[in-house]
């Protein structure tokens, strides 16, 4: 069952999920707080912070027995090549690190989230808590997990400078995040104008996730549904979901804001710019005519170097030479190769064009 809200436990309701099933998880689970007595702020009112029942524990072994439970069945369900992602505070993210390795996860990254706006430390005690710790890690060591590496360079864009970028310059991702904690309009009300949950995760934040860690169709699951931001994310971006919350509250309330959501076709749901370009020959370039047997290779700026022959190699001193290992050669490098289609240029109307150039236009004939 997909694109769904299941409203139960979520380690029973995992544990009853068909093994390797799920490509990608997202986990926001209880933090286990620990807050005791009243939070004053500074003009005197009531911090309304995390105190729901679902945060409380009895001791360190409840939480480290329910953590295990529950990160176990995750571990179950993920397929070979899945990924899943835990958010914690300092409270538990190293409790929930160290056991997911003994479950069996292999670490990728730690992502910490920066906050924009965070809460202050009322009582001036230590310093402002303003981050959050995310884990990526994959089922195991050998997992070959989804990373679509240029769309997180498009999503790139924390700074003005960085979205004044062009398509394909900018920089790459690293790990810490700047996100706005959840306030205003994007903070989930009930009927009454009450804000519906203590820790609703910004959105943004989890279209990234999604956007960078899995694929068009995927299964996406998040074993503590909340608002359902991690389906939102999901349901836009054009994967399946599945969600699991056991408060019917937050079912209620998540399920409206789900049906809202509208499927947006782009390049970054896509993972457009982390597509493999087709694949080509110089021999059926030869054959199709963008490149001609026994015409001049050049380098940029330079005299002829080197002739074209039929099969798509490089006559140069004397022997037909791949056009790779020939650029390296001709350019004096250690390395044994060079990608010649970084290098080599040919002569088209007077002017040397970059055979990388034409490679592309050959590529867009072709698919059309």
């Amino acid at each position: 069952m997909i694109n769904c809200v299941i409203n139960g436990d979520s380690i029973v309701e995992m544990n009853r999920m068909p093994a390797n099933s799920v490509d990608l998880i997202f986990a926001d689970p209880p933090y286990w707080m620990r807050t005791e007595g009243v939070l004053k702020r500074v003009e005197g009112t009531d911090f309304d912070g995390c105190d729901d029942d679902w945060d409380k524990f009895d001791s360190l072994e409840s939480y480290e027995k329910f953590t295990e439970d529950w990160l176990r069945a995750c571990h179950r369900i993920l397929k070979p090549n899945g990924s899943i992602w835990v958010i914690g505070g300092m409270q538990c993210i190293y409790t929930i690190g160290s056991i997911m390795q003994n479950v069996g996860f292999w670490l990728i990254n730690d992502v910490i989230w920066h906050k924009k706006n965070p809460t202050p430390n009322f009582m001036g005690t230590r310093l402002n808590n303003s981050h959050e710790t995310l884990i990526w890690a994959t089922k195991s060591k050998t997992s070959k997990y989804t990373f679509n590496y240029k769309t997180a360079k498009e999503l790139n864009v924390d700074s003005v400078e960085e979205k004044a970028y062009s398509n394909g310059t900018r920089k790459q991702m690293g790990s810490v995040w700047r996100f706005s904690v959840c306030s205003g309009t994007e903070r989930l009300k009930d009927d009454e104008g009450n804000k519906l949950h203590s820790t609703q995760k910004p959105l943004e934040m989890l279209e990234r996730i999604v956007a960078i860690s899995s694929s068009k169709g995927d299964i996406v699951l998040d074993p503590f549904g909340g608002t359902m931001t991690t389906g939102v994310a999901a349901k836009k971006l054009g994967r399946n979901y599945i969600m699991i919350e056991q408060d019917k509250k937050y079912c209620k309330y998540g399920e409206k804001r789900l049906s809202e959501v509208v499927y947006t076709e782009t390049p970054i749901a896509l993972a457009q710019y982390d597509e493999k370009p087709l694949k080509v020959t110089m021999e059926e370039m030869i054959i199709a005519g963008f490149f001609f047997e026994g015409e001049s290779f050049y380098f940029r700026n330079s005299e002829p170097i080197a002739t074209l022959c039929s099969n798509g190699k490089l006559f140069y001193n004397g022997n037909e030479v791949d056009m790779h290992s020939c650029a390296a050669t001709a350019r004096g490098v250690k390395a044994n190769r060079l990608n010649g289609f970084d290098y080599w240029y040919v002569l088209r109307n007077g002017k040397l064009t970059s055979i990388s150039d034409i490679r592309e236009e050959y590529r867009l004939a072709k698919q059309q």
